[in-house]
């Protein structure tokens, strides 16, 4: 159906088919029963024996008891809390039966997820076919990037943070051309 004139969660309209979305207002306001999760920083955490790596302590009370930990992007995995996972796999959701690449994007996030719980120490269990994916070996980077924390290998970490590094200027001048900084 036509969504014109539908205001969305942070005063965006969704315009036509739901595929274009324009900002019209950059003030965010509070949002009932809507929680925003930030995480920031980096740390340097192993993995145990059994599979396990602790979480960050900065993390834990967003992140909660159970957490889904699923393949990210750029060979890293993604933690989200329950509830923000519900909202990103919905997104995921409405892209399984739409084109090839939405279909591939949502077969590598929903299927290859795994809700997991926090131990007592702050840990959870990675399963097997996560770390494989991953290339994650004893050592490895905890990142929280806004909605989500993000784990990588520490080699593969330094690697491409140094290329980010290197690039940042040339990624900002193309955000702000957009519009997007």
């Amino acid at each position: 159906g036509d969504n014109r004139g539908r205001v969305g969660e942070c005063g965006i309209y969704c315009i036509g088919s739901g595929m274009k979305w324009e900002e019209v207002s950059t003030h965010l306001r509070p949002l009932r029963d809507h929680h925003l999760y930030m995480f920031i920083g980096e740390y340097r955490h192993t993995f145990d024996a059994k599979n396990r790596i602790s979480l960050p302590a900065k993390f834990r009370k967003e992140l909660g008891t159970s957490v889904v930990v699923t393949r990210g992007l750029d060979h890293c995995l993604f933690i989200y809390p329950k509830a923000a996972w519900k909202k990103q796999a919905a997104v995921f959701a409405l892209q399984s039966t739409g084109s090839a690449a939405g279909r591939g994007l949502a077969r590598l996030m929903l299927a290859g997820a795994s809700e997991t719980e926090v131990d007592g120490s702050g840990r959870i269990l990675v399963p097997d076919y996560l770390k494989s994916f991953a290339s994650l070996k004893e050592k490895s980077v905890v990142a929280g990037v806004s909605d989500r924390v993000e784990v990588w290998d520490e080699s593969v970490w330094e690697e491409y943070t140094k290329n980010i590094e290197r690039d940042a200027e040339a990624f900002a001048e193309a955000l702000g051309d957009r519009g997007s900084l």
